[in-house]
């Protein structure tokens, strides 16, 4: 029986994300089969399906599982690439925030940064490049940009190493939670006819004269394989894509070439202002950012790159140490590793170019489609997903044969847009929801965390989470806010999911050992690190 919940977003009833029933739908025929559920291949989803096309999208583990929940948090045009030359792509971004922004107001909120300076014509360069910054963006624009003096910089980073600075510029982006976005993106999908299923993963691609026609898809729990027939296959992979232009054709080149970065997190202590730091360059050529996050300080983050994805990063000694220099470079405190509360690493999915550092790799996006008719898309960043997903769609449609339609999906509000509870808000749950599960479940799930057992609750019953990590790692963001406290909750919360999955108390045993392996690698001191 299809269950739903009462819609805060464009429709008057919203499914819940229900990953039996999407299994069940799976084995028919579709316009387009998405394969990937991070942000591109979500973005794809929502758009295909508000266009009308029939959609499915099989998710190989957990929505947003790699690349997209361990970004920077930041919607953004990308100063840095003003530097490369790349205004197109910087105005592209600028116009993105403002939609996303407008879509998904309970996801999305302005940050003010600084760019700390350390003298006269450094502060003029970067005023200089920030007013262009905001001319790109027009209309459309934040708060302008603008020079500080050194108490006004003080005023909004309090811990700013003073001594080191002559001031700096103010400046404004936004900023998110990604994994959120994920899931809102995914129940929007639903919400307009697509069926979407994690832990399924394609087995091999379906081929009719030559033309690819679907996949064989496995559910990863139990192993049953279902034949899923479409139209036209969208490879949204990111760091994967070449494993599945692989299953096309085995002779096909690498497109991407993977790039790590890390990120720390630390006490608000550390940043306890409502202001970001933004320091243009480093070492290796990125921005550094120190961020306040989810009640902390987010630092980061580094640029190595990878000759080998894997789905659980590892972040590097090195890396570490580059992050906490940086971040000691610029507060009057220096953190040390005792400090760090959660450490996390991701894979950015870059297009390959000759002779260049990952550094340098555009963050534009690329689209292909082979000559069996797999339509590929993939590099590009967070901010620019939508856009990502409307020429996917079209490529899609053209190759797959489809009736043109427009995109719709410019101004169309994404589930949760209309929340109204501010404690609930990224979580996207109507004001009756939130109420009956606040008032079920109203204790903290853990101290040092900001959820209650009703929140945790609320996700198990509507967004399809299949292991503990799931919760604790997405839904919510407790393993990446601090990993120590997220497995001291997870007994508590491995339990109501095992009543909820109807799963026996093994199974939650088992849920938590697996839970607490995982949260060594966010934890310096459990061999989180390798040189």
């Amino acid at each position: 029986m299809e269950r739903y919940s009462n819609t805060d977003g464009p429709e008057a009833l919203q499914p819940l994300l229900d990953r039996s029933e999407a299994l069940d739908r799976l084995s028919g025929a579709f316009d387009v089969l998405i394969i990937g559920g991070g942000a591109t291949g979500l973005g794809v989803a929502v758009d295909s399906a508000a266009r009308g096309y029939s959609t499915a999208l099989v998710e190989a583990k957990d929505y947003a599982h790699g690349t997209s929940s361990r970004s920077t948090k930041l919607v953004h045009g990308g100063v840095r690439y003003l530097k490369q030359g790349n205004v197109a792509l910087v105005r592209e971004a600028l116009h993105e925030r403002y939609l996303l922004a407008r879509n998904a107001p309970h996801l999305v909120r302005e940050l003010r940064f600084l760019v700390p300076v350390g003298s006269f014509w450094e502060k003029a360069y970067y005023a200089a490049g920030l007013k262009m910054y905001d001319a790109l963006a027009g209309r459309l624009n934040l708060t302008p940009s603008r020079p500080v003096g050194i108490d006004e910089a003080m005023r909004m980073v309090p811990t700013l190493a003073h001594d080191r600075i002559a001031g700096g510029v103010a400046y404004s982006d936004a900023q998110f939670n990604d994994s959120r976005l994920a899931v809102s993106l995914a129940r929007t999908a639903a919400a307009h006819g697509a069926v979407v299923a994690n832990y399924a993963r394609v087995r091999a691609l379906l081929k009719d004269g030559g033309r690819i026609s679907g996949a064989v898809v496995e559910d990863v729990e139990t192993g049953r394989e279902i034949t899923v027939r479409a139209r036209v296959v969208v490879n949204a992979t990111g760091v994967g894509t070449d494993a599945v232009r692989s299953m096309d054709d085995p002779a096909a080149t690498r497109m991407v070439q993977a790039s790590q970065g890390i990120h720390i997190v630390l006490d608000r202590s550390f940043l306890p202002g409502d202001s970001a730091i933004m320091v243009p360059k480093t070492a290796d050529g990125r921005v550094f950012f120190l961020i306040p996050w989810e009640g902390r300080a987010l630092a980061g983050t580094t640029d190595t790159p990878v000759d080998v994805a894997t789905d659980d990063p590892m972040p590097l000694d090195g890396e570490v140490d580059f992050v906490l220099e940086h971040a000691a470079r610029y507060l009057s405190r220096a953190p040390q590793r005792s400090d760090v509360l959660s450490v996390f690493a991701g894979l950015r999915p870059l297009v390959k170019a000759a002779g260049h550092s990952t550094a340098q790799l555009s963050r534009d996006h690329t689209l292909v489609a082979s000559p069996s008719g797999l339509v590929t898309i993939t590099g590009g960043k967070w901010t620019t997903y939508r856009h990502m997903a409307a020429d996917a769609v079209s490529r899609a449609a053209q190759v797959g044969g489809l009736p043109v339609q427009p995109c719709r999906t410019g101004a169309m509000p994404l589930h949760g847009a209309l929340a109204e509870d501010p404690e609930w808000a990224e979580l996207g749950a109507a004001p009756e929801e939130a109420r009956r599960y606040a008032e079920a479940d109203p204790g903290l799930l853990h101290p040092r965390l900001p959820y209650t057992l009703g929140m945790a609750a609320f996700v198990i019953d509507n967004e399809a989470p299949v292991h503990l990590e799931d919760v604790l790692s997405r839904r919510l963001r407790a393993l990446l806010l601090n990993a120590e406290a997220a497995v001291e909750c997870a007994p508590a919360v491995a339990a109501r999911m095992a009543g909820a999955l109807g799963r026996d108390a093994e199974w939650a045993r088992s849920e938590v050992r697996s839970f607490t392996q995982l949260a060594g690698r966010y934890q310096l001191d459990r061999e989180a690190c390798h040189a």
